[in-house]
């Protein structure tokens, strides 16, 4: 009795906390953890029931994993595995590289005003939606009126049908990717850099250190916990694609499906033309437990790499 009061009391005395957090938790108990009861329907034949989605889901045969064999049967298993991961593992380096590099320029303008408006700049592609950048994109690359083809008319050159030749399209996600997300990752390691206290850089210039000693011996390693944090974050979804960018951006072009199909397009694809959502539901629950594994092993990792760096 005396453990449930005390608790009670806790609860009442840190009220205040607790409701700031509440809207949060709700979200992620209604948007994350409540869906996971779903994933049954990856192990069932899931038919719709007209006494609603509960009587579907008990009276549903159950098929074990035949549902995974969609993934794994055809021959473009492998092709959209191989592109997600590595369309991802060079996203998480380059918007790592990059979205660093950009907040410590930020961080080393002297005129605070036109930094926010760089920073405003910057951060504006990112609040615009990937069906609006595709038009953009398709201004620039229009086989009749793109401005990249005028401009190879104007030096001499043919025309390119940019939307039937796969080996631009990797370049072209790359940099599109980058374009978008940059603004918004510098931003949060520019709150860090600012938060870095300036009496190291002052006993840095003292000494003599060079503006580029600077930011190796202090910006870095003191950012260092944040980018450990946001690429494990980033790695627990190297198996998740950004839909937007590979289903807008190509135009859903059939000869870039070996560069541009991935394991979300393809499902989706593949759920437009055969209507089986528990296909859809075992992708995602293969892409959860595969993230999952993944961002437990670079834990694993990091830790085991930081307590052998303590030994010396």
């Amino acid at each position: 009795m005396q453990t449930i009061m005390n608790s009670l009391k806790n609860l009442y005395r840190n009220r205040i906390f607790l409701l700031m957090v509440l809207p949060g938790a709700l979200w992620f108990l209604f948007f994350s953890y409540l869906p996971m009861l779903g994933t049954v329907i990856a192990f069932k034949d899931y038919r719709i029931h007209r006494d609603g989605f509960f009587a579907g889901l008990m009276q549903s045969e159950w098929v074990g994993f035949e549902n995974f064999e969609y993934l794994f049967s055809t021959n473009d298993a492998f092709l959209i595995t191989r592109n997600t991961i590595l369309y991802n593992f060079v996203f998480i380096i380059l918007g790592l590289v990059c979205s660093v590099a950009m907040a410590i320029i930020l961080s080393e303008i002297v005129n605070k005003r036109l930094a926010k408006v760089y920073q405003t700049g910057m951060f504006l592609p990112h609040f615009l939606s990937w069906v609006i950048v595709s038009y953009f994109t398709f201004s620039f690359l229009s086989v009749d009126k793109g401005v990249m083809n005028q401009i190879l008319a104007w030096f001499g050159a043919d025309p390119i049908s940019w939307y039937s030749e796969t080996k631009y399209w990797p370049y072209i996600l790359t940099f599109m990717n980058i374009w978008k997300g940059v603004g918004y990752s510098s931003v949060v390691y520019l709150a860090a850099i600012v938060g870095i206290d300036k009496t190291y850089y002052e006993a840095a210039m003292i000494d003599g250190a060079s503006k580029w000693q600077q930011i190796r011996h202090i910006t870095l390693p003191s950012i260092t916990p944040l980018i450990t944090i946001l690429t494990l974050l980033a790695i627990g979804r190297i198996f998740y694609a950004d839909f937007g960018l590979f289903y807008q951006i190509p135009r859903n072009s059939g000869p870039l499906y070996p560069v541009t199909n991935v394991i979300d397009t393809y499902v989706y694809r593949g759920l437009k033309a055969t209507g089986e959502i528990t296909m859809s539901t075992a992708a995602g629950l293969y892409q959860s437990f595969i993230g999952f594994i993944l961002v437990i092993t670079s834990n694993w990792i990091v830790r085991k790499s930081n307590k052998d760096n303590a030994l010396f």
